[in-house]
């Protein structure tokens, strides 16, 4: 039976008020497949996958092992309805996998794991492209009421995330400052040099080894840390 206008008004606001309240990144891709899996009907996995700026995607959260698995030979062959939804936008939904002639290489792999249905929805801002949406369904059919359930939850995951990639990003950033002005310090102590050529020192060696900065900024602290430590047990 399908829902109606009423049922999709609560369970939406039952989903907007689940993902809208977790605060770090983890947790709202968590809370975002779990209200989907809940709110859209007729499918029994849900995952969510991140773009990143180099181009690559990434499965970041999932109701079962079936999506890392669907999702992984998407990435890898380049193909499905996922993977077209994210790199082209909008909705793209597999119907029946007996019937689907779009993509014979995902159909041929993915056709073991016992996946007859999919649907895939980019979720975006207008900051630009966030990642994608997958529904997956053991049974053929798509029913047109739960694209558009989809496609209004979609909205409200893309806000959520948005929101949470946006501060993780500020508390990355405030963290790498925080690492590599440490470990400035600690060189600056250490060899006895100004400020301008400690920061160098740590350029110079991430250049060398192709370690990113904050990477080698934390080494720096960390073993800075662990040596005072050792020497206050000695």
């Amino acid at each position: 039976m399908n829902p109606d206008r009423n049922e999709i008004a609560s369970a939406l606001t039952e989903a907007a008020q689940e993902i809208h309240r977790h605060r770090s990144l983890d947790d709202t891709l968590d809370a975002i497949v779990r209200a989907a899996q809940q709110t859209v009907p007729a499918f029994e996995h849900v995952g969510i996958s991140i773009t990143h700026s180099n181009g690559t995607i990434e499965t970041r959260a999932g109701t079962g092992q079936l999506v890392w698995e669907v999702d992984e030979l998407q990435y890898k062959l380049a193909e499905g309805p996922c993977y077209d939804a994210i790199r082209h936008g909008g909705v793209t939904v597999m119907d029946d996998i007996d019937e689907e002639e779009r993509w014979p290489r995902y159909v041929e792999e993915v056709r073991r794991l016992g996946l007859r249905a999919q649907m895939g929805l980019q979720l975006y801002t207008d900051d630009g492209a966030l990642g994608g949406l997958n529904l997956y369904s053991r049974a053929p059919g798509v029913d047109p009421d739960a694209i558009q359930l989809a496609e209004l939850f979609a909205t409200h995951a893309a806000i959520a995330l948005g929101r949470a990639r946006h501060e993780h990003q500020l508390n990355e950033s405030v963290s790498s400052r925080q690492a590599i002005g440490t470990a400035v310090g600690i060189i600056m102590e250490r060899y006895r040099i100004p400020e301008d050529r400690a920061f160098q020192f740590l350029v110079r060696a991430s250049s060398t080894s192709n370690i990113k900065l904050r990477a080698i900024a934390q080494e720096i602290v960390d073993t800075t840390a662990e040596r005072f430590l050792n020497e206050g047990r000695a």
